[in-house]
């Protein structure tokens, strides 16, 4: 049944007016002023032109004046399209133009990059000086099929898809991460990620449907996010392997206050040794499992698993379902295979895109692309994406397998492997490391000789300042062929 629900902000804002909805700098915004400042929003956004069902790009860096943008234009009954403000010129243009857009809302820093469309700049609009409220506003309701938003992803294979989210989607998503990690009324969710991706999304859609409090940042600081958590009344985080690492050597041999309870990390499994770390200072560690057609996580390994099931991602939440297939068939418990998920919160489809759509979902079935497995107590480990794999002399290696061992040698900081072309094995790993201080090549191999087979040891390596990350810190590997400089490469 496709069910009808009001505008969440409308209805947070009139259970819980006075709970603090954001805090950001020095600003602090309850419920009710967020709500009142949406309306104004709206209704200004409303007169130059946004209508109901538009396609409205939002092209922003995190801040209390994209989260107002995101609620105005879905309040408009718009969809709100969130675009990645890394993206050159050229690639905006391809998914504004592919999504239709009818107005790219923007920071005034970004409007150079699509001056070729109706742009409307964020910091002209006066908010504040409206005193009448459009009326439509206060009786706006949606269905759980209605699209809400459009996120694309990173196309790694040819061009990025547009990835229709739905308001079911996103209540769906919220309520299987609460009863996966439970809910306090003093929940607090520092929110460093980028508001365009669905990872920090996600978390604003949260503290809506919850009613709590998001502590906003507008990009990741180790120092910062650590002062916040100690401060701020911070008590989840979300981050990825590389934010979590930078983040407890930054925090030295301080603790957070009890009152944290979850290190939310996604993007690949934390490596034993922080683990460890974190079992020692006491961090609770939750590591998890999603993406952009699944709006956010969808599996979720608890902290009292974390060591015993080094490596997993967990299991399905609540209303999740996962499955491995391999040749048409399901996969027996340690079988390899490709990483098949079914629930409400799987995407409805790629914009415009019926073929991929269906080749992507079927029976309500999403596949992933990403390799893994299921052990014999229904434990998901992620093993990569199938894109990624590399073939060594009929050897399947996983480059994150790789990475994690690569992270903790103590001299280096982050590192990325891909498959290049082998005459004798096809394929063999290539390594490419930031390293702290100076280290021989060789001590890097050996220390890999003795953790790894010796087919997935690294036949190359490449020294580089860093690596290529999108907004999310999620390393992007196809970009890793570009930093392979002949003075720099050593061969096993």
């Amino acid at each position: 049944m496709n069910q009808e629900m009001p505008n969440l902000l409308k209805q947070r804002a009139e259970l819980t007016p006075k709970r603090l909805a954001i805090k950001a700098n020095n600003e602090e915004v309850t419920f009710e002023q967020l709500y009142k400042r949406v309306q104004q929003r709206a209704t200004i956004l409303s007169k130059h032109g946004i209508r109901e069902n538009q396609h409205i790009a939002i092209l922003m860096r995190n801040s209390v004046e994209m989260i107002e943008t995101i609620h105005a234009v879905i309040a408009l009954g718009a969809v709100a399209v969130m675009l990645n403000v890394r993206l050159s010129e050229q690639e905006l243009a391809w998914q504004i133009d592919d999504v239709e857009a009818e107005y790219i809302i923007c920071n005034r820093e970004f409007q150079k990059n699509v001056k070729v469309y109706k742009t409307i700049v964020c910091e002209d609009l006066f908010i504040h000086h409206v005193e009448e409220i459009l009326p439509s506003l206060s009786q706006v309701s949606f269905y759980h099929d209605k699209v809400a938003t459009i996120m694309y992803t990173s196309g790694t294979t040819g061009n990025p898809k547009g990835v229709m989210q739905t308001y079911g989607n996103h209540w769906s998503s919220a309520i299987s991460s609460a009863l996966n990690l439970g809910l306090q009324v003093n929940d607090r969710w520092l929110l460093s990620v980028p508001l365009f991706h669905i990872s920090g999304l996600s978390i604003l859609m949260r503290s809506v449907i919850y009613g709590i409090g998001v502590v906003l940042h507008e990009r990741f600081d180790a120092a910062k996010m650590n002062q916040a958590i100690m401060r701020d009344g911070v008590t989840i985080v979300s981050v990825v392997t590389t934010m979590l690492k930078q983040m407890i050597e930054q925090l030295e041999k301080e603790r957070y206050p009890e009152s944290f309870r979850c290190m939310l990390v996604g993007g690949g499994p934390v490596p034993e040794k922080y683990l460890l770390e974190c079992q020692e200072k006491g961090i609770p560690v939750y590591q998890s499992y999603g993406m952009t057609e699944t709006a956010s996580q969808v599996v979720t390994l608890t902290p009292e698993d974390s060591l015993v099931k080094i490596g997993s991602a967990g299991k399905p939440l609540f209303l999740n379902q996962i499955k491995i297939m391999k040749n048409g068939q399901e996969c027996q418990p340690n079988e390899e295979g490709e990483i098949f998920v079914k629930g409400p919160t799987i995407t409805k489809g790629y914009w415009k895109k019926e073929e991929a759509t269906n080749k992507a979902i079927k029976n309500g079935w999403l596949q992933t692309g990403d390799q893994g497995y299921v052990d014999e107590d229904g434990f998901l480990y992620v093993l990569d994406r199938r894109s990624d794999l590399i073939i060594s002399g009929g050897e399947n290696v996983y480059p994150a397998q790789i990475e994690s061992v690569l992270l903790t040698h103590p001299n280096i900081s982050d590192a990325g492997v891909i498959g290049v072309k082998d005459e004798k094995w096809g394929q063999s790993p290539h390594a490419f490391v930031v390293l702290k201080e100076s280290v021989e090549i060789d001590e890097i191999r050996a220390f890999c000789q003795e953790k790894l087979a010796a087919y997935k040891v690294p036949k190359y390596y490449t020294i580089v300042d860093e690596l290529p990350r999108n907004a999310s810190n999620k390393l992007l590997r196809r970009k890793l062929k570009d930093l392979i400089k002949d003075n720099h490469d050593v061969e096993n």
